[in-house]
């Protein structure tokens, strides 16, 4: 699989939008989940809700269904917090907070991946 086609593979419709998970970010540019968030929290104003939101319970029921999730949420390996959502606006603010080399490219080939 080519990394176009892994980052398609990440993109949920949730809310009828185009989105990308906290977690699966984080796997992409190699950061994790939390510092990823905290680094979101800091710049908060950045993202409202048309660009993040976080997953109901029910919406993150509906993607464990799929498969999305093999674990539920709790403290021994499952999710721990509702994840949040981007939308493709929210990633491109994203792009602005992430300056590393990896997170470039990476921010590239997400731009492509929902236009495609």
């Amino acid at each position: 699989m080519n990394e176009l086609q892994l980052i398609q593979s990440k993109i949920y419709e949730v809310r009828g939008q185009k989105v990308i998970l906290d977690r699966d970010l984080a796997e992409l540019y190699n950061v994790t989940t939390a510092n990823l968030n905290k680094a979101v929290k800091r710049n908060i104003r950045r993202f409202p809700d048309d660009f993040m939101f976080q997953l109901t319970k029910a919406e993150f029921d509906e993607l464990k269904t799929n498969l999305i999730f093999q674990n539920g949420t709790s403290n021994w390996g499952g999710t721990r917090k509702l994840p949040y959502a981007f939308t493709e606006q929210g990633l491109a603010m994203l792009s602005g907070l992430l300056n590393s080399d990896i997170a470039i490219k990476v921010n590239i080939n997400i731009m492509r991946a929902f236009v495609a």
